[in-house]
């Protein structure tokens, strides 16, 4: 009984159904005024894909309509699109600020010198060196294979055996991956020549060779460099350069077969450069020392802070030691002195003699191991002022001990401490050669608090004086690289301004007395002056 109206229920509700349907999707409500343009009013989202939203009628004019305000939203879209930026470009621009300020004042350009001057050297690496092959050094960027944990003496990376000549081809490795480059010379606040110059003159130094052949290249880059429009904005004054070997190889005084190296710092227009050396001259005015290329080459600060934490902790069992040969033909040489002293010294001194035969300290696990159980590494001169050692022994947390000023103190003025006595000794020469002193007795005499204070300075410089991997970056710390980079910038801002100015700050001194003006920035007598007197020396 209950059949009859639940049918009646459905057939109605059907019904109704229909009729609202036809109501709403089957009659054109765009005729009724008010209502043709109610589309426009809805917010729109402009990402919407309106494909999936039209409602096809079969009229003609229905689907007209739905068309056009798509075609109207897309234009509108169009319109907006400089006005409210994306993302994407917003972040684009933001890390475009952010690069522009941090390197303003700080942009670098780099010359694209013909490969004669640099690449080219390195592919026929095996005509750098008359007794060595030096391939293996250029590896890894120029670092020298990787040397691996020896008798766990070294991390289980970052070290590599490193040749002490490579630096033109590490300098110019980190150079490419400098973050202020720049492709416009205007822009620039430095101009980085990247001549491999010490190995082009290491190829003429021993064997037949005239003069002309070992200045051959160096003349034609400046030709190379005159020509170019960057050198006439200051006449190469806001150029520079690294020169991997020590400042004597390039001032060779005379035009003679006889005389030794290349003249490159002697042709006038090197004479407006910064160049910068492994070892600079204290009487000329134009190159600057920075640190020799050790064995590490830190991928990271963990792997900086745990090197650091390992010499902290490192015992040392000897008070004192030394690396290298005797200079029986020098009659200036302190070091016959010095290794006779260390042998009568028994154990409190350890030595590495450096004999050609051997090539003992061509080996980084003899030198650094006895470096790290020494606290003190003598640093005399040898056929120069300054020796590769010093830093290898500041690497291994042993304070070096100069017995010339010439050796440190008037040379790294950008990477090591003005007040020498936090990180090092000083032993008069003098006093040794005239066996006034005994170095095991004057090192025995320093305190253990003074020690421990100069061992945590010396650790503390580490950063300083090493180049980390070109492939990496260091994030706290700023290395050798770095600090040379801010002391050129810094030169070559202070060159401008006296440009402006229409002064010279080159007519304040005498170059002879450099080493005083650059090292205390005054010309007053100081006890060093002896040191640095050229009639105790040859003139070079």
């Amino acid at each position: 009984m209950f059949f009859r109206p639940r049918i009646k229920f459905w057939f109605l509700f059907f019904i109704i159904f229909i009729f609202w349907y036809f109501l709403l999707y089957g009659f054109n409500w765009s005729y009724l005024p008010g209502l043709s343009s109610s589309t426009s009013s809805i917010p729109v989202n402009p990402n919407t894909n309106f494909s999936n939203d039209i409602i096809v009628d079969t009229s003609n004019n229905s689907s007209i309509q739905n068309n056009a305000t798509i075609e109207d939203l897309e234009s509108l879209q169009i319109d907006l699109d400089p006005i409210i930026p994306n993302k994407e470009q917003e972040n684009h621009h933001t890390e475009i600020e952010r690069v522009r300020e941090r390197c303003t004042g700080r942009y670098i350009y780099v010359h694209d010198i013909p490969t004669k001057f640099n690449d080219d050297l390195i592919k026929n690496c095996k005509s750098l060196n008359k007794w060595e092959d030096m391939c293996q050094y250029f590896e890894n960027m120029g670092l020298g294979m990787s040397l691996g944990n020896p008798q766990r003496l070294f991390l289980h990376s970052g070290w590599h055996v490193t040749h002490q000549f490579s630096l033109e081809v590490i300098f110019h490795q980190r150079m490419k991956h400098y973050d202020c480059l720049t492709n416009n010379s205007a822009q620039a606040s430095a101009i980085f020549v990247p001549y491999y110059s010490g190995l082009d003159v290491a190829r003429y130094l021993w064997g037949n060779y005239n003069y002309s052949t070992r200045d051959k290249d160096s003349l034609e880059l400046f030709k190379w460099l005159r020509e170019k429009p960057e050198w006439d904005v200051m006449n190469g004054k806001d150029h520079f350069m690294v020169a991997g070997r020590i400042t004597w190889d390039f001032r060779r005084g005379i035009d003679e077969d006889s005389g030794w190296g290349n003249k490159l710092m002697l042709i006038p227009e090197s004479q407006n450069m910064t160049i910068l050396t492994i070892e600079s001259s204290p009487w000329n005015k134009n190159d600057f020392a920075i640190p020799y290329p050790t064995y590490f080459h830190p991928t990271s600060d963990e792997q900086v802070q745990q090197w650091q934490g390992k010499m902290r902790k490192q015992r040392r069992k000897s008070l004192f030691c030394f690396a290298g040969a005797p200079r029986p033909d020098m009659d200036d040489s302190i070091r016959g002195e010095i290794m006779e002293q260390c042998t009568s010294s028994g154990r409190k001194c350890r030595m590495l003699e450096c004999k050609s035969d051997k090539h003992n300290c061509l080996k980084p696990v003899n030198v650094i191991k006895m470096f790290q159980n020494s606290i003190f590494c003598l640093q005399p001169p040898g056929d120069s002022f300054t020796r590769r050692s010093t830093f290898d022994s500041i690497l291994a947390g042993c304070i070096p001990v100069f017995f010339n000023p010439g050796s440190a103190y008037v040379q790294y003025l950008w990477h090591l401490p003005k007040n020498y006595g936090r990180y090092s000794v000083l032993i008069p020469e003098g006093d040794v050669k005239r066996k006034k002193v005994s170095i095991e007795r004057f090192l025995e005499r320093i305190s253990r608090r003074r020690v421990l204070a100069m061992r945590d300075e010396v650790i503390d410089l580490i950063p300083k004086v090493v180049y980390a991997d070109p492939r990496s970056r260091l994030e706290g710390y700023e290395d050798a690289f770095d600090l040379t980079i801010n002391g050129v910038l810094e030169r070559i801002e202070v060159l401008k301004r006296e440009m402006r100015e229409g002064k010279s700050y080159s007519d304040e001194f005498d170059e002879e007395y450099s080493w005083k003006y650059y090292t205390f920035g005054r010309m007053r007598p100081h006890e060093w002056d002896h040191y640095f007197n050229r009639t105790n020396r040859i003139k070079l």
